[in-house]
C-alpha cells in the first residue's frame, strides 16, 4: 500500500452571525480539508488551519506520493524541517499544513487497523470530552445574533443552559468601556449562578492599568480563566503579581511561560502544533511544567474530531476546550456539526477519526469560500478602513 494522491480543499466555516472581539468583527474561518488516498483505495481525512495551507500541501505531493502512508515520521522528515514550538526559524504555516496531513495519516492508520485514533495514540482515558459554549456581542444576520446589550447576552447564555444543559461558558470581554465589562460578567454570574464556570477572552485588549481596574471585580466573581488580557507576556507577568485569576494564551513559547510564571494554560490545536504526535509531546511538556492545555475553536467537525481523540488520549487535557460549534450552521462531515450536551461531546466510536467526509457538504463549503471570499476578522464596523491597535484602553 502506497500513497496515491493528496487532495487539499480550502473551505469556509461560516458563523451564523458575526461576533465582536477586540480587533473588530468576525463572521467565519477558513480551513483546508485534507484527503490522503492510497493505492488500495483507502482515504484518510484531516483538516489544516487555513485556506493558505492548500498550496503548501500540494507542494508536499511530489515528495511523498508513492511512499508508505504508515511511516508518518519518515514522511514528516521529507517535508518538515525541525521546528521547535517557539523558535525564530519556525514556519507556522508549513507546520500547520503538515499537521493537517498528519491527522489524515492517523485517520488512515486507524481505518486500516479498525481502531479509533485515540487508541493508537496510547489509549482512551475518557469517552466524553468537555467543551465550553461561547458568548459575545454579535451583529444581527439572517435572524441570528443581534446580542448587542448585556441583557441579550445573558438571555443567550440562559437559553444555552436551559436547552443544552450548558454550565461551562467562555466569552469575549474586551469593551473599551471597562465598567461595562464588569457589568456584563456580574449579570452573567447572577443569572447563571455560582455553579457556572465562566472563562473570559480579552484578545489582548487591555493595558496593565485597565487590567488592574478589572481584575478585582473579576476575581470576586470567580472567573475561572482570563485569556490574553494584555498584548504581551511581560505585562501579563506584572499582572500575575496582582491577581489570582489564572491566565491563558495562544503563544506556544513554553520556555518563556515557565520563566515568566505565566500564563497558567496554553491554548492551541492539533494541526497548528504539527499533528497528533507533536501535539501530545507538547502537552506532555506542559504537564511537566505544571501548565494546563486546551484546544481552541473555529474549525469544522474534522478539527473537532481530532480534538476529541487527542483529548481522550492525554489525561493532562483536563479543562474544557473552547467551542463555537453552537454558532456554526454548516459542516463538512456527515455526523456534524458536533454540539455539546451537558458540556460534553462523546468520542466518535468508529475507526480512525470516526467521522465521514460528506462530498456534497465539502463542495458546498468550498464554493462558499469562492462566493464570499476570505473573512476579514480585522474588519472594524465602527471605523471602516482602519485597523485597531492593542491595547484598546
Amino acid at each position: 500500500m502506497k500513497i496515491k494522491s493528496i487532495r487539499a480543499t480550502p473551505i469556509l466555516v461560516p458563523l451564523e452571525a458575526p461576533y465582536l472581539w477586540s480587533y473588530g468583527a468576525l463572521d467565519g474561518f477558513t480551513k483546508c480539508v485534507v484527503e490522503v488516498e492510497t493505492t488500495d483505495g483507502l482515504v484518510g481525512i484531516g483538516e489544516a488551519p487555513s485556506h493558505s495551507s492548500a498550496r503548501i500541501i500540494e507542494s508536499f505531493s511530489d515528495r511523498i506520493i508513492g511512499l508508505d502512508p504508515l511511516d508518518i515520521a519518515g514522511l514528516e522528515r521529507r517535508v518538515l524541517p525541525s521546528m521547535p514550538a517557539a523558535h525564530s526559524v519556525t514556519d507556522y504555516g508549513l507546520r500547520g499544513a503538515w499537521g493537517g496531513v498528519d491527522i489524515a495519516l492517523w485517520d488512515l492508520r486507524g481505518k486500516l487497523w479498525g481502531q479509533p485514533v485515540a487508541n493508537l495514540l496510547g489509549g482512551i482515558h475518557c469517552n466524553a470530552i468537555p467543551f465550553t459554549d461561547y458568548f459575545s456581542y454579535r451583529l444581527a444576520q439572517d435572524g441570528k445574533g443581534g446580542e448587542t446589550s448585556i441583557e441579550a447576552v445573558v438571555d443567550y447564555c440562559l437559553a444555552l443552559h436551559q436547552t443544552h444543559g450548558t454550565t461551562f461558558f467562555e466569552g469575549k470581554v474586551s469593551d473599551p468601556d471597562l465598567n461595562r465589562n464588569i457589568a456584563l460578567m456580574q449579570a452573567l454570574r447572577r443569572a447563571l449562578g455560582p455553579q457556572a464556570m465562566l472563562r473570559i477572552d480579552s484578545n489582548q485588549a487591555f493595558s496593565l492599568p485597565s487590567c488592574l481596574h478589572l481584575a478585582p471585580a473579576f476575581e470576586e466573581l470567580g472567573i475561572r480563566n482570563w485569556e490574553d488580557p494584555t498584548p504581551d507576556w511581560t505585562t501579563m507577568k506584572r499582572l500575575r503579581t496582582r491577581t489570582t485569576i489564572p491566565f491563558s494564551g495562544h503563544n506556544t513559547d513554553l520556555g518563556k511561560a515557565v520563566a515568566y510564571g505565566t500564563p497558567d494554560a496554553i491554548v492551541s490545536d492539533v494541526a497548528g502544533l504539527g499533528g497528533f504526535s507533536a501535539m501530545l509531546r507538547f502537552v506532555s511538556a506542559c504537564a511537566g511544567a505544571g501548565i494546563d492545555f486546551w484546544c481552541y475553536s473555529g474549525g469544522s467537525g474534522l478539527e473537532t474530531a481530532a480534538y476529541l481523540h487527542a483529548c481522550a488520549a492525554h489525561p493532562h487535557i483536563r479543562e474544557p476546550n473552547q467551542s463555537l460549534l453552537r454558532q456554526q450552521p454548516f459542516d463538512v462531515i456527515a455526523e456534524g456539526p458536533f454540539a455539546a450536551k451537558n458540556n460534553l461531546i462523546a468520542l466518535p466510536a468508529g475507526p480512525g477519526l470516526g467521522v465521514t467526509l460528506d462530498p456534497d457538504r465539502l463542495r458546498f463549503a468550498a464554493n462558499l469560500l469562492v462566493e464570499r471570499g476570505i473573512p476579514n476578522k480585522y474588519h472594524d464596523p465602527d471605523a471602516p478602513g482602519k485597523m485597531r491597535r492593542m491595547p484598546l484602553i
